[in-house]
C-alpha cells in the first residue's frame, strides 16, 4: 500500500489532525515571539516592583542581573525559548512559584466556569433561534430580535454586578459571589478539577451543591452576553435552511415537524460550530472581569495579576496557555464539520 492509498484509509478526524499538527509549532513560536516583544512594552521595572521605591539602584541592578533583565532582548528571548522546550516557564514574580505550578493551580477553574457558560451559551441560543424562526412573528420572535441587538452592546461586567444585586443582595436566593466554594465546606479530592465533577466522584453532595451555587451567577453573565451573538448567526443559518425548496418537499411529503426541524437544525450546523468554537476561544479572555468581579481564582485573575505586576513569565505563560487552548478547540471544531457535514473536505 502506497502512501497516497494509506491517506485515503485514514479516518477524516485523523486526516485533519494530522494536517493541522505541523502547522501549530510555528504558530506557538510566532505567539512566544510576539508576546515576549509585547510584554516588554508594558510601563514599569519588574525589579523596582519587587524591592520597592526605597531600593538602592544597587540592589535594583543586581536583581535584574539575576532575573536577566540585564541581558538584551534577544539573549533573553533565546534563554527564554530554550526553557520552554525544558518545560520551563520560569518562576512568577509576584507570587514566587513556579509558572507552571500557578497555571496549574487556577486553569480548572477557569476551564469549569467556561465550560458551564459554553455548554448553557449553545443551548440558549440554538433554542431561542429555532423557536423564533419555527414560531415566526409571535412573543419569541419579537423578543429575540430585542435581545439579540441588546446583548452585544452589554458589558459582562454590568451584567454580572446587576445579577449581584438583584439575586444576592435583594432577593437573597444565591450563594455569595467569593471564590468557588463556601469557606465552611471542604473542596473535594482534585480528580479533573472541576469541583462539581470531583465532589460528585468523591460522593459529597455539600460540596457539589455549595461549588454548583457558586458557578450560577458567573455562568449566567457569560450566558447573557454572549448568547445573543451564537442566537442571531443560528437564527439566519437555520431560516435560510427551513425556508428552503427541500424543506417545503420534505414537508409535502408529510414528515413530522420535528424530523423537517431536526434536519434543517442538522444542515444549518457549519456556521454554528465555527462561532461557537470562536466563543470558547474568546470565552477564555473575556472571563478576566468576570472571574475579577467573582473572585473565582482562575487564569483571567492571574493574568490580571501579572500585569499590573509587570510579571513577565506569568503573564507570558498565561498567553501560551490561551494560545494552545484556543489552537486545541479550532482542531476539534475542524474535526466537528465531519459530523455535522461530511461534503466538506480537508
Amino acid at each position: 500500500m502506497n502512501l497516497q492509498s494509506f491517506w485515503r484509509v485514514l479516518p477524516r478526524p485523523l486526516r485533519i489532525i494530522a494536517v493541522r499538527l505541523p502547522l501549530v509549532v510555528p504558530q506557538m513560536f510566532g505567539v512566544m515571539l510576539v508576546t515576549f516583544m509585547l510584554v516588554r512594552l508594558l510601563p514599569g521595572d519588574p525589579a523596582l516592583l519587587m524591592l520597592g521605591n526605597t531600593a538602592t539602584p544597587e540592589t535594583i541592578a543586581a536583581l535584574r542581573e539575576r532575573l536577566g533583565l540585564d541581558k538584551s532582548i534577544w539573549e533573553q528571548f533565546v534563554a527564554y525559548v530554550g526553557n520552554i522546550l525544558h518545560g520551563d516557564l520560569g518562576i512568577s514574580l509576584f507570587t514566587s512559584n513556579p509558572v507552571t505550578v500557578d497555571l496549574m493551580e487556577r486553569a480548572p477553574a477557569t476551564l469549569e466556569l467556561i465550560t458551564y457558560a459554553m455548554l448553557l451559551t449553545v443551548v440558549l441560543g440554538v433554542t431561542l433561534a429555532v423557536l423564533s424562526v419555527v414560531r415566526r412573528g409571535g412573543l419569541i420572535d419579537e423578543g429575540t430580535r430585542i435581545y439579540g441587538l441588546a446583548a452585544g452592546a452589554i458589558p459582562d461586567f454590568w451584567v454580572g454586578l446587576l445579577l449581584i444585586f438583584f439575586l444576592f443582595y435583594i432577593a437573597g436566593i444565591v450563594p455569595a459571589p467569593f471564590g468557588r466554594i463556601d469557606a465552611l465546606v471542604s473542596p473535594p479530592p482534585q480528580v479533573t478539577g472541576f469541583y462539581t465533577v470531583d465532589s460528585l466522584l468523591a460522593g459529597d453532595l455539600a460540596a457539589f451543591w455549595s461549588s454548583a451555587g457558586r458557578l450560577l451567577l458567573p455562568v449566567l453573565t457569560l450566558t447573557i452576553v454572549n448568547a445573543g451573538a451564537l442566537m442571531k448567526m443560528t437564527r439566519t443559518a437555520f431560516s435560510d435552511i427551513y425556508r428552503s425548496e427541500f424543506i417545503r418537499h420534505q414537508r409535502a411529503c408529510g414528515l413530522s415537524e420535528r424530523t423537517i426541524i431536526r434536519g434543517a437544525l442538522r444542515n444549518s450546523l457549519p456556521p454554528v460550530i465555527t462561532l461557537v468554537g470562536f466563543l470558547f476561544g474568546f470565552l477564555l479572555g473575556a472571563a478576566v472581569l468576570v472571574e475579577t468581579i467573582f473572585s473565582w481564582g482562575g487564569l483571567g485573575q492571574y493574568a490580571v495579576q501579572a500585569v499590573i505586576n509587570s510579571d513577565y513569565p506569568a503573564l507570558q505563560g498565561f498567553v501560551l496557555v490561551a494560545a494552545a487552548f484556543i489552537l486545541i478547540v479550532y482542531l476539534v471544531v475542524d474535526i466537528l464539520y465531519e459530523l455535522a457535514d461530511p461534503r466538506i473536505k480537508v
